[in-house]
């Protein structure tokens, strides 16, 4: 005989189990239209921005005498965000922050804040990148949507990452990389890959925006393909010697900006006054090193002979380059110019690499190529975005030394990097300061305090 209470509660569970299937049918959906939207306007976003900073970088190479007004486009820029776009200051991290905990969301005003600070400095030769920009502007797209269609914390945490990859893919051209990128960049040691796909989806469709408007990435040609296999231990050797100088070379950079950057905070208490005083250090570096080479982007020079990223592929520079670019960068980034580091960090990777290969007799265009993407690895904690990029940018034939490079330079930069908000999820090998779930701010802070004299 069938008891009807149990057919009843049998009939309430099915009822519960169908809204539950239509409610998530119904999350997904929303969150897969939302993702192609925002990585298509993100992929748009990069490409008047790549647009408009090929533009500018081409008035600031023909007019040279721009950089005298750096401290003026800097005082005007700290001004904006002293006065509008304080909420906005955390840049990149404030993204990260979010994902991590969501909560105090991404104003829309970070978008055209970041993207006329980072015109305004390269109109004015500030030695900054464009990774900072694009991927701020696809999380603050993101955030945007997600707001005004309420999306709950784990549905915004996807699109906050789908639109870190979209512009990442948008203004590099590696939607690959950029998926991966947006997936390994939140931890250091350990990524939740159950959010590839989306972020996958959102970096071919924001790279496949950006090149709808007709935007041309960087060419990088690396003609050492026919190189020795991994028998051959004195090749090897080199390769090993030349990724840990990578990532102490991105330790350097990583350390020394955030250091200054906190000098600068103890002795200029007035935010915008830090990038006026940041660009009359600029101008007088400029003077001291007697060239503007290290000014601006780095890509490439109207003097096809002088330092860039395209010359490091091709002839030998000067074996103190990356050193220079490091420091005109550093005094940018920490003043308070906005743009990016990532840029630079390929610059002062690939001279460093161009450095090494002809003092270690190995062909400069692939340890160029090694540099330019083991630095950045190190510095941003991510190996496998970076090893990936390394295929899409200069071919698969050489991925084993790719993956070496950066996985090594990695390991040697500690518990340093360019991004303060991300957390250690498992500790790298040979570091000191090592807690899991600590930020690098964190750890920063730790070593801070430890350093201080005793009548602190």
């Amino acid at each position: 005989m069938t008891d009807p209470f149990f057919n009843g509660q049998e009939d309430e569970q099915s009822k519960t189990q169908a809204r539950s299937l239509w409610d998530r049918f119904q999350s997904r959906t929303q969150l897969g239209f939302l993702l192609f939207i925002v990585s298509g306007i993100t992929g748009s976003a990069c490409a008047f921005f790549l647009w408009s900073l090929d533009n500018i970088s081409s008035i600031f190479q023909t007019h040279s005498w721009l950089v005298y007004g750096l401290p003026l486009g800097g005082l005007f820029v700290g001004l904006l965000y002293h006065y509008f776009g304080a909420s906005v200051e955390g840049g990149n991290n404030l993204i990260l922050d979010e994902i991590h905990q969501p909560g105090g969301g991404i104003p829309k005003r970070m978008t055209p804040f970041v993207l006329f600070g980072t015109l305004i400095t390269h109109l004015f030769g500030g030695s900054v990148g464009r990774e900072g920009t694009a991927v701020q502007m696809g999380g603050s797209i993101a955030s945007a949507f997600a707001r005004f269609f309420k999306l709950k914390d784990k549905n915004l945490r996807i699109l906050l990452m789908s639109g870190i990859a979209a512009g990442f893919a948008g203004v590099f051209g590696t939607p690959l990389a950029g998926s991966i990128f947006a997936v390994e960049v939140l931890n250091i040691g350990k990524s939740n890959w159950k959010r590839l796909l989306p972020c996958l989806l959102a970096a071919y469709v924001g790279d496949w925006s950006c090149r709808l408007w007709n935007i041309h990435h960087t060419h990088y040609s690396v003609s050492s393909h026919m190189l020795p296999n991994l028998t051959h231990i004195n090749f090897i050797l080199k390769v090993l010697i030349a990724s840990m100088l990578f990532g102490l070379a991105s330790k350097l950079f990583s350390e020394l900006a955030h250091e200054v950057q906190f000098h600068f905070k103890r002795l200029i208490p007035t935010p915008y006054l830090r990038p006026f005083l940041g660009g009359f250090l600029v101008i007088g570096l400029t003077c001291l090193a007697g060239t503007q080479d290290y000014l601006g982007l780095g890509v490439s020079n109207p003097n096809p002979h002088s330092p860039s990223i395209l010359t490091a592929f091709h002839e030998p520079l000067s074996i103190w380059a990356w050193a220079l670019k490091l420091l005109f960068t550093v005094i940018c980034i920490s003043s308070g110019f906005k743009g990016g580091e990532v840029t630079p960090l390929f610059f002062i990777g690939a001279a460093l690499g161009n450095a090494l290969g002809w003092m270690l007799n190995v062909p400069l265009d692939f340890f160029a190529a090694l540099g330019f993407i083991a630095v950045f690895a190190a510095a941003a904690n991510t190996p496998l975005a970076c090893t990936i990029m390394g295929i899409e940018l200069f071919g698969f034939e050489n991925t084993p030394y790719f993956a070496l490079s950066c996985f090594l330079a990695f390991l040697f930069s500690g518990h340093s990097g360019i991004y303060l908000s991300q957390k250690i999820a498992k500790p790298k090998l040979f570091t000191k300061y090592s807690a899991e779930n600590l930020s690098l701010r964190s750890v920063q802070e730790r070593k801070r305090r430890k350093d201080k004299p005793p009548h602190f």
